[in-house]
């Protein structure tokens, strides 16, 4: 979870900030971009209006730029024939010419850029044909294309520096969560410890009551309340134990720190679903399979064999009567997906986002009937999947019912044992 905060703490944090940066950067460009072209179209427009003049040395005003006498000015006929030409300084190929002509002439535009080379072109009609003025734009392309990759390397670096800046404040910021979430897990774990074996003696004492003939009826009645509230302690108890290891595995070392291995999770499914048949008949329900052969994931088997228990425990406990629990497996992709599926009430979808959470039950009464658990089996099946580099969700209709899906990922070939040639 630890790990999980500080990933959302140092994604939120980038991107936020990389938001704004890109903001000012494009921002920055635009305004650029903008400017050139401004610049360009004042050129053009006074080389049509004024014609081709040298520049004068200390005019502030800008109006009589050296970049004006970069411009060329040719007259042009109806027919599209040139028959004057005016520049400065400039010199153009009769080729280039020609193509700035074409384009220009040909646009229903009066002003845009020359398909074939870097020229912007402007254009006015004549009493005598059209008047045509032309600057050469690549300077001022080159000059954006340099900012935009000075742009892009600035965005580069800001964000690796974030980055780095990000996730040493994410160790700070995140650090008395951290120390609380390590008190509550160590509080957890010693309280479960510490009950184990009062509860212990309580079971044992209780069982000798039991197993007293002479003992009353009414007597033996609260004995037997005793002994069964003992025994749903006990699995609380074991089950805090083993969320609490879950929790340090996941602070330690995440779900690289399970030693996973092959799993034939077909014969494995099957086996689960055998011991559950006989389950579901005393609870009204029955129970088929639909299972793809020589299905093998990378798992662990006590924890695979639990999360199957756990979502056939509670299909088959909340499944209607007269209903049909059915458990799908086959392959997707590279993942083994699991499905179990049952006909009850229906799950709102408030209640599906938090159905994972612990000690959470959908009863709004929060009682804990005969048939019902502590909230802790579906919040188990969940670390343990998630220890193994797998996924579990839920989903739930009136049309579909309710299903859960666990995904994990299958065995290689590589990891899979060597199998004897078939005589």
């Amino acid at each position: 979870m630890l790990r999980r905060l500080r990933r959302q703490f140092i994604a939120i944090t980038m991107l936020l900030v990389g938001l704004v940066l890109a903001g000012v950067l494009g921002s920055s460009f635009f305004s650029s971009a903008l400017t050139q072209r401004g610049i360009v179209t004042q050129i053009l427009e006074r080389a049509l209006s004024d014609g081709v003049a040298a520049a004068t040395i200390g005019d502030s005003s800008g109006e009589q730029s050296a970049e004006l006498m970069l411009a060329v000015v040719v007259d042009v006929s109806p027919d599209g024939a040139v028959y004057d030409r005016t520049s400065l300084f400039a010199s153009v190929s009769d080729e280039t010419l020609r193509a700035v002509v074409s384009d220009a002439l040909s646009s229903g535009d009066s002003s845009g850029r020359c398909a074939d080379y870097p020229i912007a072109w402007m254009r006015t009609q004549t009493a005598w044909g059209w008047r045509i003025a032309f600057v050469d734009t690549y300077l001022r392309g080159a000059t954006l294309r340099a900012q935009a990759l000075s742009s892009l390397l600035i965005f580069a670096i800001s964000m690796g520096a974030l980055f780095v800046v990000s996730y040493v404040l994410s160790g700070w910021a995140l650090r008395p969560v951290q120390r609380a979430w390590e008190q509550q897990r160590r509080f957890v774990s010693d309280a479960s410890h510490e009950l184990k074996t009062p509860l212990a003696v309580i079971l044992a004492n209780a069982q000798i009551l039991e197993d007293e003939r002479d003992l009353p009826e009414g007597a033996r009645r609260w004995v037997e309340s005793t002994s069964d509230e003992a025994r749903h302690m006990k699995e609380l108890v074991e089950d805090l134990l083993t969320l609490a290891r879950a929790d340090e595995q996941e602070a330690t070392g995440g779900p690289g720190a399970v030693a996973l291995s092959p799993v034939e999770l077909s014969g494995l499914v099957s086996g689960c679903a055998l011991e559950f048949d006989a389950v579901a008949f005393e609870r009204g329900c029955s129970l088929s399979c639909e299972l793809e052969g020589d299905v093998r994931v990378m798992a662990e088997p006590d924890r695979t064999r639990r999360v199957v228990r756990t979502l056939l425990d509670n299909a088959t406990k909340y499944a209607e009567e007269g209903t049909e629990v059915r458990v799908l497996l086959a392959r997707e992709g590279k993942l083994a997906r699991l499905a179990v599926t049952n006909r009850g009430e229906v799950i709102s979808p408030e209640a599906l986002e938090h159905l994972f959470d612990r000690f959470y039950r959908t009863d709004d009464a929060r009682e804990r009937q005969a048939s019902g658990g502590f909230g802790l089996g579906l919040a188990i099946a969940k670390s343990l999947v998630e220890s193994m580099g797998g996924t579990i969700g839920a989903a739930s209709s009136e049309r579909d019912g309710t299903t859960f899906t666990v995904s994990l990922p299958l065995a290689g070939r590589a990891s899979e044992p060597p199998r004897l040639p078939q005589p």
